[in-house]
């Protein structure tokens, strides 16, 4: 058993890849992406429904699911729903239809507001993880992307607990991702059971930088003092509300130093891609008894 206080979870975007990894000494998933799912399907949910092909979605994501579910039994597996932006919708089949042109998709219409916009769709997912928890996988849990106010949240709980997902042991976390998460984070907290800070998304929108773009990716940095400011104001206020927060990405294992600040200011566990996970655990021990010396 691992002497680690900080959890190590791993990303996981393929649930055909999760026997591979499952055989690591991982903690659990700490981000299942949703998007492989509906984009083997390839048609819009709107399209879905239209053919009466609810069932046929239901079936693929649970099927999915519970193939990770399995693998990693009884470790946890936390679930994001689809964050999917206009532009990858469009790309679908029926997309054209449903999905308007957005001038900036990464700020257009996704993850909460969209299943508030459209509850049909979103209760689908919800349907699927239902069916896959009442398999007898209950190590899945629920976490919420793109959570832009208190609101949203309040609106997709309420959905959530609807379908009788928020039962049984069932967590519910969000992802925090967007600034308004950091200056409201004890308005968010109340409703959920975790917090996993996306820090691609909030590095981004606190700099105002898209790291894509090749002429400015050298400024795109997790180090700057006003995305680590962020990041602190959201696990310290965690840790005191007494909620587990994670991190999705692979930031801690590029730069240690950051890794070594998360952890002192009590992150409680870190999740990357499966190819640094040794590398990860090497960086978390290494601090770890650097502090407990110290």
């Amino acid at each position: 058993m691992s002497r680690r206080r900080t959890k190590i979870y791993i990303n996981l975007s393929f649930p055909q890849l999760a026997a591979k990894y499952a055989v690591l000494p991982v903690d659990g998933v700490g981000l299942m992406r949703a998007e492989f799912f509906a984009l083997s399907l390839g048609k819009h949910p709107r399209q879905l429904l239209a053919e009466g092909g609810s069932a046929a979605f239901i079936e693929c994501f649970s099927t999915g699911l519970k193939k990770v579910a399995e693998a990693f039994w009884p470790r946890p597996i936390i679930y994001r729903t689809l964050d999917l932006k206009s532009n990858e919708y469009r790309g679908l089949i029926g997309g054209e239809q449903f999905e308007e042109e957005e001038e900036n998709p990464m700020l257009g219409l996704r993850g909460c507001s969209r299943y508030v916009r459209d509850p049909e769709c979103f209760r689908l997912e919800l349907q699927a993880i239902k069916r896959a928890r009442e398999a007898g996988y209950s190590n899945i849990r629920l976490m919420l992307p793109f959570v832009r106010f208190p609101r949203e949240l309040e609106h997709c709980r309420r959905l959530i607990e609807e379908e009788g997902l928020l039962t049984d042991g069932m967590e519910l976390w969000m992802m925090a991702e967007v600034p308004s998460n950091v200056f409201l984070i004890e308005k968010f907290l109340p409703l959920v059971s975790g917090v996993s800070i996306g820090s691609n998304d909030l590095t981004q929108l606190i700099l105002g930088i898209d790291r894509d773009n090749r002429k400015l990716a050298a400024e795109f940095d997790e180090r700057d003092e006003a995305v680590m400011l962020a990041m602190r104001q959201i696990v310290r206020t965690c840790r005191a509300c007494g909620k587990p927060v994670s991190i999705c990405g692979n930031a801690p294992s590029k730069y240690p130093e950051l890794a070594a600040k998360l952890i002192e200011w009590g992150i409680t566990s870190l999740s990357v891609f499966p190819e640094v996970f040794e590398r990860t655990v090497d960086i978390v021990e290494g601090i770890e008894a650097q502090l407990t010396s110290g």
